[in-house]
């Protein structure tokens, strides 16, 4: 019995597969059970029949580098600065966090998702900040990997103690956590970077995500300072600081890399760690930008990603395909690098198995039934010519229409089911502004 059908839309299944014109989608239960052309699927009896005329049917983006609740509160707040500058200012606020507006901000964060067509994400948060977006996650089901954050010196060393006993209770919380909810939910080790997290911690943490088999997040790499902190400090590179101790490997997903070597690279490419490239972050923040032909020619898996709303501004894998797109170009002087259906992987299957989820991103049978539906007759995107091209360079994340994860519409016709949006964003306001008062003022 089909549940959902998809028809009369473009489909792009990605994975390196051809567009289908005219193509159908059916669902059942949380899977993809067919995709293919009109005349080879026979939809007949399917509980629910979605019409997807002049839209793209797709896999929906796998955002593989961000940091939803604590981040959008700190959104719009401070601008025009360097990364450090911005991250003392960004502390001050999130040293008077607590769950209730941290609860609040991870809905208004998991909306704007959804109305996006992000459907996966990997979440590098603060240790304490982790189950109030757990418990948001019951009403906004996405695909969720939530990265326990630590740290023990530096500009954080105030979490140093709440640090070190997550991360020995970290058997305990994988035990309730990991890979639960049908999947949907998933944790993560999150070692903040090399300058705020000592040689123990680090070895540590990849003891314990041998131990445990849960995945690592942390950045890396992440603009020029951190790089001279690395050397002045240990005498090293990050990632080959990294490297030495035996810290590297396919379980890590590292956010940014917008300053590597040839070195780099070849240890990166070596140990099968995965990047999440946040181009207009590191652009915003003057943290450079990441070699990207070199790093793809060495063979290294690299997802698209926002970063957080404080430093992107938006969670959108839209602005961030365009965006990337133009910026290599520029910088590489090669009109023909990263192509459309290049940006588009990245942003969808590559993504995922840059966060570890290769059971998403791609529209085929078997993997997760998560996908999106984007209108591409509108005024900006017409008169499409190429589908591909119309999604990168054209569309918006209001074009999304419906929002699938797992087999369940999270968004339908515009609408996020099961919440109540205006209650969502007023709370999320009073809450960000009183935390800004008491920090700031």
């Amino acid at each position: 019995m089909i549940d959902i059908a998809i028809i009369n839309g473009t489909v792009l299944p990605m994975a390196g597969r051809p567009v289908i014109n005219n193509g159908v989608v059916t669902i059942t239960g949380n899977s993809i059970t067919a995709v293919g052309s009109a005349d080879q699927i026979d939809i007949t009896g399917a509980k629910k029949v979605i019409y997807a005329r002049n839209c793209a049917v797709m896999p929906g983006f796998c955002n593989s580098h961000t940091h939803i609740a604590s981040n959008l509160l700190l959104r719009g707040l401070l601008e025009d600065v360097l990364l450090f500058e911005w991250l003392q200012t960004m502390w001050k606020l999130k040293q008077n966090f607590d769950e209730e507006t941290l609860y609040w901000a991870s809905m208004c964060g998991l909306v704007e998702m959804a109305r996006s067509g992000i459907t996966s994400f990997n979440e590098h948060f603060d240790a304490y900040a982790v189950e109030p977006q757990i418990e948001a996650l019951k009403e906004i089901p996405l695909r969720a990997t939530l990265g326990y954050g630590f740290a023990d010196r530096g500009l954080y060393a105030s979490i140093t103690d709440y640090s070190w006993k997550t991360i020995n209770n970290f058997g305990n919380l994988a035990a309730q956590h990991h890979k639960t909810r049908d999947d949907l939910l998933r944790i993560a080790l999150s070692p903040h970077a090399v300058y705020s997290c000592g040689e123990e911690m680090w070895r540590l943490v990849r003891e314990v995500a041998d131990a445990q088999q849960v995945p690592i997040h942390t950045h890396l790499s992440e603009g020029m300072q951190e790089v001279e902190y690395c050397l002045e400090t240990y005498g090293l590179r990050p990632v080959q600081w990294l490297h030495s101790l035996g810290f590297l490997g396919p379980d890590v997903t590292a956010g940014h890399c917008s300053q590597l070597d040839a070195t780099d690279i070849k240890l990166l490419a070596e140990t099968g760690t995965k990047i999440g490239h946040c181009p207009v972050c590191n652009a915003k923040l003057g943290s450079g930008t990441m070699p990207l032909r070199q790093v793809r020619e060495a063979g290294i898996t690299v997802g698209l990603a926002t970063d957080g709303p404080a430093s992107h501004n938006a969670s959108d894998m839209f602005q961030e395909m365009k965006f990337a797109g133009l910026i290599h170009k520029t910088n590489t002087g090669d009109v023909e690098f990263l192509k459309i259906n290049e940006l588009l992987e990245m942003s969808t299957y590559q993504g995922a198995l840059a966060m570890n989820r290769p059971d998403t991103g791609r529209l085929e049978v078997g993997a997760k039934a998560d996908v999106i539906v984007v209108n591409l007759d509108t005024a900006h995107a017409q008169p499409v010519y190429d589908p591909m091209s119309a999604l990168v360079y054209s569309t918006r994340a209001d074009d999304v229409r419906h929002t699938i994860v797992n087999g369940r519409f999270i968004m339908e016709n515009g609408r996020v089911l099961g919440v109540d949006e205006d209650l969502i964003r007023a709370k999320f306001h009073e809450k960000a502004h009183a935390l800004k008062v008491r920090s700031l003022s």
